[in-house]
């Protein structure tokens, strides 16, 4: 569940601005994109967090995309302007930005989208445009959670959106080629899921834990990340990156062991250790010439706040593999 690469405080306020080392910075739910010779980094956060860096090693906080977002505060009660879990995919000549509006701890929530032609704040054509509400997903209704989204193609081009949290698992949705709304007539995919307890109540998470889908196709096939367990728990948290692959995009997704990802599979990627209680909710990008796992992990050695890491992924035997130092 993405809440979300002692500024817990300030960076929720969206009031740091300056430079921070990669190992210090304070994110939650990372994503990454680089345009020209500028990374950006987009994280959960009030209007949703913006930093940029010429090295990814030095960031620079930027301003948030919405100063304002009118359709969550109509549409999630309570909701302030604390948007979680962007995803960011340049195609068609712009950027589309997806992002979350939910309810803490419940599926009343909302998977939006908004466009920009430029990242680079200084271009005179920089604004984004907000296309409003893409997904749904409501208590008593639905056994999924509309957040979490992530955007990928299949081979022939055509876009997928996957998203989920708890409940029953990871969802995927086919989009229109203008990648703002459903394709019709809608096709609806479950992926991946945990088995959950059947005497909760289906209005509450429950304790199938799993979330923050990311597909990154390699060589043959598509592979399906996943955090499992808990993040936002600070020195309590033990979330974990797992991954499945399949060699279409809509799965079965299976793991190292032959298990399927829709019956609590998942090979290990990444987990807590004596230096971090806990890491998850990745991304994955392509720079200077290989693979790299972007997430955040709760620092064992700074009271277990979440901070960014990027490392890089090797592949072995057809499966990633993180070179951590």
């Amino acid at each position: 569940m993405r809440i979300p690469w002692l500024l817990t405080g300030l960076l929720a306020s969206g009031t740091v601005f300056g430079q921070l080392q990669t190992g210090n910075l304070p994110v939650h739910d990372p994503v990454l994109i680089r345009q020209d010779s500028t990374y950006f980094l987009f994280a959960t956060g009030r209007g949703i967090n913006v930093w940029s860096s010429a090295d990814r090693l030095n960031w620079k906080k930027e301003p948030p995309v919405f100063d304002t977002l009118p359709w969550g505060v109509q549409t999630v009660p309570g909701f302030k302007n604390h948007i979680w879990a962007p995803d960011i995919y340049q195609a068609n000549g712009q950027y589309y930005l997806y992002y979350s509006v939910s309810a803490f701890g419940k599926n009343t929530s909302c998977i939006g989208v908004a466009t920009n032609t430029t990242l680079n704040r200084n271009d005179p054509a920089f604004k984004w445009t907000d296309h409003g509400k893409l997904i749904q997903s409501v208590p008593g209704r639905d056994m999924w959670n509309a957040i979490d989204p992530n955007l990928a193609f299949d081979q022939q081009g055509v876009p997928w959106l996957t998203f989920g949290s708890f409940w029953n698992g990871i969802k995927m949705v086919k989009l229109n080629n203008d990648l703002v709304s459903l394709s019709s007539p809608e096709k609806w995919l479950t992926v991946a899921s945990r088995t959950r307890s059947p005497r909760l109540n289906d209005s509450l998470p429950g304790d199938a834990a799993i979330e923050a889908p990311f597909i990154w196709r390699h060589e043959d096939y598509y592979y399906l990340f996943v955090s499992f367990d808990y993040c936002c728990r600070g020195e309590k948290s033990n979330y974990k990156v797992m991954v499945g692959r399949s060699a279409s995009i809509t799965g079965p997704y299976i793991d190292q062991a032959g298990v399927p990802l829709l019956q609590g599979g998942g090979t290990l990627v990444a987990e807590g250790n004596k230096d971090w209680h806990g890491t998850g909710h990745n991304a994955v990008i392509h720079d200077q010439g290989r693979d790299w796992l972007v997430f955040h992990g709760y620092d064992a050695k700074d009271k277990g706040r979440s901070k960014l890491r990027i490392e890089k992924i090797s592949w072995r035997d057809g499966w990633p593999v993180l070179e951590v130092k």
